[in-house]
């Protein structure tokens, strides 16, 4: 399940940066990725002739002669990244990501984030979690 959360969140970041990293409820990345998306099209692209177009391949061909190589490589950059990053942190790397690292209370042994205490899975993850008897009759 992990791998085809990951696998969505890298879509939809290609598809919008930002999206990916709503999908896993990261909001902090998702508004940065969007920011920088949004703000490389306004500054660098000529968005009236976009807008002006009548179809795609219109719009294709006017974002290929109206735009230099560099603004559509720092597009393109801004997508990849965008879709490399949620996809890693939807699979958990780096481990813990978006866990608060300070917190005293239990942490789930899979995944590494904060546990609720009255339930007996992890919501992050959907690990499920030994009762704290059974944990003390095994050792």
């Amino acid at each position: 399940m992990t791998w085809i959360r990951a696998l969505a969140a890298a879509g939809l970041s290609v598809f919008f940066p930002g999206a990916g990293h709503a999908l896993i409820r990261d909001w902090g990345r998702a508004l940065l990725f969007a920011g920088l998306f949004v703000l490389t099209a306004v500054f660098f692209f000529p968005l009236e002739s976009l807008s002006a177009a009548g179809s795609v391949s219109e719009a294709t061909t006017i974002f290929e002669t109206e735009t230099s190589r560099l603004n559509q490589f720092m597009l393109s950059f801004i997508v990849f990244f965008a879709a490399v990053d949620s996809a890693l942190r939807a699979v958990g790397y780096p481990r813990g990501a978006g866990s608060n690292a300070g917190d005293d209370g239990p942490s789930c042994p899979h995944c590494g984030k904060e546990l609720d205490e009255d339930i007996d899975f992890c919501h992050w993850c959907t690990t499920r979690l030994e009762p704290e008897t059974e944990r003390e009759e095994a050792d």
